[in-house]
């Protein structure tokens, strides 16, 4: 029956080309193509398929429905040109009504080039390869509708509560992205072969597709993506570039992406592969890529493979936790508690894996500002800030520079045991006083004293400034109205107005 329909494909009359591209362009993608003509038309030539789907030059006629089994092992890579060029035709899935038989028809095709990929039977020739590239350049390299890009401050309002859009056409992408993906990893392709045309172009309209709403097609690409960068050794430095380019316009242009949480991901297992001492090039990436990405309003989506990939840079070279302590303090969230608790657990993560010299270089700026999330109105960052005292190695960072940091820290703990309203970080509080004091007593009882004589400071200078105002206040009401002369307003009358 299919033998049939496909003797009724049209003859274009179309010379082949003496010699075939090395390059992938990008495709122009048509939709609600049919594989086979109208009922009415007719066709009285022999049985061969469009020269428009299938070039001559390369498929020779061969049948592209007759199984592999059917065909002699000589003859088998021929049938695999000629079937993957048979999946070259696209079609519209948003109408599950429409080309159903020719829909079909491809998704058989492509379940037996599964099977005779993942078989490895037949190493690939070089037409082979240019024909599955193109294949799939055809298939998955799309322009996504304008619908698909919301704008970014909605993204930060709504990010938890945005629903991902699936594509109609997934359970048909989903073949040919695992078909790509038993390609790439197959025994039977000779990457110096097929990096001709596995090339930067692919590899962009590749990382093209990380802006796809479908999460599926994001998790595809992630693992493809990264098979690619292990496998062409020769692209890795243009795939951490490209990666890199994305993350630089995400971060200081559109703050839009879906897909930065997957290149993350792929990213992190990069960075556990980089050999010793780093590279000047890794340094880089972690200054002015990773770091900055802590920027963004929407960091939460992403924020656990961002927290990977600088643990994993700390762990590769230790004397990178002062730089990256100090980028999270200069992009400190103040006016966002969520952010600030998820900076607070990054903070605990470093200072674990951070040694003691590189500790004492950031000591005094990082509780300083673990003081003011101490004494934060919102009750959920003053107690993951007091949290960090459970750590047993931030304590141990803690009492062997005790002397720099309880000067530091020992305000806001004493602002808190006397004006904080929630009880469990009142408790905390005076758990850490009680800590302090058995761990240095005679430091305790300075600290006590010196904040105790800072604070009559601060009241004798408070009065001060209100006898001065009342002083001014008297000489002004000594002086007539006249004219335009500015009037003091008092105290009283200046509270009512607020």
């Amino acid at each position: 029956m299919l033998k049939q329909f496909l003797s009724k494909l049209p003859r274009k009359s179309s010379k082949p080309d003496s010699t075939e591209p090395t390059r992938i362009e990008a495709p122009c993608i048509q939709r609600s193509t049919s594989l086979f003509p109208a009922s009415g038309a007719k066709c009285n030539g022999p049985k061969r398929t469009s020269s428009a789907v299938f070039p001559a030059s390369v498929v020779a006629g061969i049948e592209p429905l007759v199984p592999f089994k059917d065909v002699p092992s000589a003859e088998r890579m021929n049938l695999f040109v000629s079937k993957v060029s048979l999946c070259c035709v696209t079609f519209d899935f948003t109408d599950p009504t429409k080309n159903t038989l020719e829909k079909d028809v491809k998704k058989q095709t492509l379940l037996e080039l599964l099977d005779f990929v993942a078989s490895g039977s037949v190493k690939f020739s070089e037409p082979a390869i240019l024909a599955m590239c193109r294949m799939c350049a055809v298939n998955l390299f799309r322009i996504f509708p304008p619908n698909y890009r919301t704008n970014s401050n909605s993204l930060s309002e709504n990010e938890d509560n945005d629903e991902p859009m699936f594509d109609p056409a997934w359970p048909h992408l989903q073949i040919v992205y695992d078909l790509l993906l038993r390609f790439i990893t197959s025994s039977c392709l000779d990457a110096k072969v097929a990096k001709k045309y596995i090339d930067h172009s692919f590899i962009l309209r590749l990382l093209d597709l990380f802006e796809s709403e479908d999460p599926r097609e994001r998790d595809c690409l992630k693992t493809i993506l990264h098979r690619v960068y292990g496998k062409f050794m020769v692209h890795r430095p243009f795939i951490r570039k490209a990666i890199s380019n994305i993350s630089y316009r995400f971060v200081f242009e559109i703050e839009k992406h879906n897909g930065i949480a997957e290149l993350l991901e792929i990213f992190g297992s990069i960075i556990s592969g980089f050999a010793l001492p780093l590279k000047e090039e890794h340094k880089i990436f972690l200054w002015r890529v990773l770091i900055p990405l802590h920027k963004p309003k929407s960091v939460g989506i992403y924020f656990q493979q961002l927290s990977y990939c600088v643990t994993q840079f700390i762990e590769k070279e230790p004397k990178l936790a002062t730089i990256v302590i100090k980028g999270l303090l200069k992009y400190w969230p103040i006016t966002n508690s969520q952010k600030e608790v998820m900076f607070l657990g990054e903070l605990e993560e470093i200072l674990e894996a951070i040694n003691m010299v590189e500790f004492q270089k950031i000591m005094v700026p990082l509780f300083w500002r673990i003081g003011c999330c101490i004494n934060s109105f919102h009750f959920q960052v003053a107690e993951r800030a007091l949290f960090l005292w459970n750590n047993d190695q931030i304590v141990n960072l803690i009492a062997h520079n005790r002397h720099a940091i309880m000067p530091v820290i020992f305000p806001a703990l004493e602002k808190n045991a006397h004006n904080h309203w929630n009880q469990a970080v009142l408790n905390l509080t005076l758990n850490i006083r009680k800590m302090f004091s058995e761990m240095d007593e005679p430091l305790f009882v300075s600290c006590l004293e010196q904040f105790k004589e800072e604070q009559e400071n601060l009241s004798s200078m408070s009065e001060k400034r209100k006898e001065a105002w009342r002083q001014l206040e008297y000489a002004a009401s000594l002086k007539p109205v006249t004219g335009n002369t500015a009037v003091l307003v008092t105290p009283f009358a200046a509270s009512i107005a607020c």
